[in-house]
Protein backbone atom coordinates (compact mmCIF):
# COMPACT_ATOMS: atom_id res chain seq x y z
CA UNK A 1 0.00 0.00 0.00
CA UNK A 2 1.53 3.71 -0.78
CA UNK A 3 1.84 5.95 1.70
CA UNK A 4 1.45 10.18 1.61
CA UNK A 5 1.83 12.92 3.89
CA UNK A 6 -0.37 15.99 2.93
CA UNK A 7 1.39 19.31 5.02
CA UNK A 8 -1.24 21.40 6.29
CA UNK A 9 -0.87 24.99 7.61
CA UNK A 10 -2.97 27.49 8.71
CA UNK A 11 -4.89 29.38 5.70
CA UNK A 12 -4.81 26.21 3.89
CA UNK A 13 -7.03 25.59 0.96
CA UNK A 14 -9.94 23.32 2.48
CA UNK A 15 -11.14 22.09 -1.02
CA UNK A 16 -7.85 21.02 -2.46
CA UNK A 17 -6.03 19.22 0.67
CA UNK A 18 -9.64 17.65 1.58
CA UNK A 19 -10.86 16.44 -2.05
CA UNK A 20 -6.83 14.75 -2.64
CA UNK A 21 -7.19 13.38 1.02
CA UNK A 22 -10.48 11.71 0.39
CA UNK A 23 -9.69 10.56 -3.19
CA UNK A 24 -6.55 8.95 -2.42
CA UNK A 25 -7.82 7.49 0.94
CA UNK A 26 -11.11 5.97 -1.62
CA UNK A 27 -8.29 4.11 -3.41
CA UNK A 28 -6.80 2.50 -0.39
CA UNK A 29 -4.01 4.57 -0.25
CA UNK A 30 -2.24 4.99 3.43
CA UNK A 31 -2.87 9.07 4.17
CA UNK A 32 -1.16 10.73 7.05
CA UNK A 33 -2.67 14.25 7.03
CA UNK A 34 0.55 16.63 8.79
CA UNK A 35 0.58 19.96 10.73
CA UNK A 36 3.18 22.25 10.45
CA UNK A 37 1.97 25.02 12.60
CA UNK A 38 3.05 22.66 15.74
CA UNK A 39 -0.62 21.49 16.78
CA UNK A 40 -3.12 19.01 15.44
CA UNK A 41 -5.76 21.39 14.57
CA UNK A 42 -5.32 23.51 11.84
CA UNK A 43 -7.89 26.04 9.96
CA UNK A 44 -7.88 26.77 6.03
CA UNK A 45 -8.39 30.01 4.36
CA UNK A 46 -12.29 29.61 4.50
CA UNK A 47 -12.31 28.93 7.97
CA UNK A 48 -13.10 25.51 8.07
CA UNK A 49 -10.93 23.87 10.81
CA UNK A 50 -9.64 20.19 10.84
CA UNK A 51 -7.70 17.63 12.82
CA UNK A 52 -4.74 16.70 11.40
CA UNK A 53 -3.68 12.61 12.12
CA UNK A 54 -0.07 14.12 13.36
CA UNK A 55 2.25 17.09 13.16
CA UNK A 56 5.68 17.63 11.63
CA UNK A 57 7.70 17.03 14.59
CA UNK A 58 6.02 13.00 14.85
CA UNK A 59 6.88 12.09 11.22
CA UNK A 60 9.28 9.59 9.67
CA UNK A 61 8.15 10.40 6.23
CA UNK A 62 11.29 7.75 4.94
CA UNK A 63 8.58 5.28 4.36
CA UNK A 64 6.47 7.35 2.16
CA UNK A 65 5.53 7.41 -1.44
CA UNK A 66 4.87 10.65 -1.74
CA UNK A 67 4.65 14.60 -0.55
CA UNK A 68 1.34 16.84 -1.18
CA UNK A 69 1.28 20.70 -0.72
CA UNK A 70 -2.24 21.75 -0.47
CA UNK A 71 -2.24 25.44 -2.08
CA UNK A 72 -4.34 28.33 -0.50
CA UNK A 73 -2.75 31.42 1.55
CA UNK A 74 -1.58 32.09 3.72
CA UNK A 75 -1.31 28.76 3.74
CA UNK A 76 1.18 28.15 1.09
CA UNK A 77 3.07 30.87 2.19
CA UNK A 78 3.13 29.29 5.53
CA UNK A 79 4.69 26.30 4.30
CA UNK A 80 7.24 27.96 1.98
CA UNK A 81 8.57 29.88 5.58
CA UNK A 82 8.86 25.89 7.35
CA UNK A 83 12.56 25.62 6.93
CA UNK A 84 12.07 21.79 7.97
CA UNK A 85 9.45 21.42 5.15
CA UNK A 86 11.61 23.19 2.46
CA UNK A 87 14.59 21.16 3.53
CA UNK A 88 12.70 17.78 3.58
CA UNK A 89 11.44 18.92 -0.12
CA UNK A 90 14.93 19.73 -1.27
CA UNK A 91 16.32 16.50 0.04
CA UNK A 92 13.15 14.57 -1.45
CA UNK A 93 13.74 16.09 -4.58
CA UNK A 94 18.02 15.29 -4.65
CA UNK A 95 16.12 11.76 -4.55
CA UNK A 96 13.98 11.92 -7.37
CA UNK A 97 11.44 10.71 -4.81
CA UNK A 98 7.64 12.19 -5.68
CA UNK A 99 5.96 15.15 -4.87
CA UNK A 100 2.83 17.01 -5.34
CA UNK A 101 1.57 20.53 -5.50
CA UNK A 102 -1.79 22.51 -6.49
CA UNK A 103 -3.09 25.87 -6.56
CA UNK A 104 -0.24 28.64 -5.53
CA UNK A 105 1.81 25.72 -3.57
CA UNK A 106 3.71 24.91 -6.61
CA UNK A 107 5.81 28.24 -6.04
CA UNK A 108 7.13 26.04 -2.91
CA UNK A 109 8.85 24.24 -5.31
CA UNK A 110 9.44 26.82 -7.58
CA UNK A 111 11.00 28.61 -5.04
CA UNK A 112 13.60 25.98 -3.82
CA UNK A 113 14.92 25.89 -7.55
CA UNK A 114 12.92 22.37 -8.26
CA UNK A 115 11.52 22.88 -10.90
CA UNK A 116 14.23 24.38 -13.11
CA UNK A 117 13.45 22.89 -16.32
CA UNK A 118 10.07 21.01 -15.77
CA UNK A 119 6.53 21.83 -17.08
CA UNK A 120 4.42 23.16 -14.34
CA UNK A 121 1.67 24.61 -13.51
CA UNK A 122 -0.26 26.40 -10.66
CA UNK A 123 -3.47 28.79 -9.99
CA UNK A 124 -3.10 31.49 -12.46
CA UNK A 125 -1.54 35.25 -11.42
CA UNK A 126 1.53 32.82 -9.37
CA UNK A 127 3.22 31.91 -12.38
CA UNK A 128 6.17 33.69 -11.21
CA UNK A 129 6.88 31.52 -8.76
CA UNK A 130 7.43 29.00 -10.41
CA UNK A 131 11.15 29.78 -10.95
CA UNK A 132 13.21 28.13 -14.20
CA UNK A 133 9.49 26.25 -14.99
CA UNK A 134 7.99 26.27 -18.67
CA UNK A 135 4.47 27.22 -17.19
CA UNK A 136 1.46 25.15 -18.28
CA UNK A 137 -2.15 26.25 -18.18
CA UNK A 138 -2.90 22.63 -18.14
CA UNK A 139 -5.52 20.82 -15.24
CA UNK A 140 -2.77 18.69 -14.21
CA UNK A 141 0.68 18.41 -14.78
CA UNK A 142 3.16 15.44 -14.40
CA UNK A 143 6.79 16.30 -15.16
CA UNK A 144 9.19 13.60 -13.75
CA UNK A 145 8.94 13.19 -10.19
CA UNK A 146 6.59 16.46 -9.98
CA UNK A 147 3.07 16.59 -10.20
CA UNK A 148 1.24 20.29 -9.96
CA UNK A 149 -2.31 21.53 -10.18
CA UNK A 150 -4.00 24.74 -10.76
CA UNK A 151 -6.76 25.41 -7.84
CA UNK A 152 -10.03 24.32 -6.81
CA UNK A 153 -11.74 24.05 -10.00
CA UNK A 154 -8.46 20.86 -10.56
CA UNK A 155 -8.70 19.40 -6.89
CA UNK A 156 -10.48 15.92 -8.56
CA UNK A 157 -8.37 15.71 -11.71
CA UNK A 158 -5.15 15.96 -9.47
CA UNK A 159 -6.50 13.48 -7.03
CA UNK A 160 -7.06 11.25 -9.77
CA UNK A 161 -3.87 11.55 -11.26
CA UNK A 162 -2.22 11.19 -7.95
CA UNK A 163 -3.95 7.66 -7.48
CA UNK A 164 -3.02 6.84 -11.11
CA UNK A 165 0.75 7.42 -9.83
CA UNK A 166 0.36 5.59 -6.82
CA UNK A 167 -2.21 3.05 -7.85
CA UNK A 168 -2.41 2.48 -10.88
CA UNK A 169 -4.71 4.15 -14.00
CA UNK A 170 -7.35 1.30 -13.57
CA UNK A 171 -8.41 2.83 -10.33
CA UNK A 172 -7.85 6.15 -10.85
CA UNK A 173 -10.79 5.38 -13.95
CA UNK A 174 -13.03 3.22 -11.42
CA UNK A 175 -12.70 5.48 -8.72
CA UNK A 176 -13.52 8.66 -11.38
CA UNK A 177 -17.04 6.07 -12.62
CA UNK A 178 -17.54 5.68 -8.95
CA UNK A 179 -17.55 9.29 -7.94
CA UNK A 180 -19.71 10.39 -11.18
CA UNK A 181 -16.41 12.58 -12.10
CA UNK A 182 -17.14 13.84 -15.40
CA UNK A 183 -20.38 12.61 -16.69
Amino acid sequence: MAKVYVFFADGFEEVEALTTVDLLRRANVEVVMTSIMGKNTVTGAQGITVCTDKIFEEIDPSDADMLILPGGQPGTTNLSQYKPLTDLLTEWNAKGKKMAAICAAPTVFGGLGLLNGRKATCYPGCESGLTGAQTSTDRVVTDGNITTSRGVGTAISFGLELVSILVDKKTADELKEAIVYGH
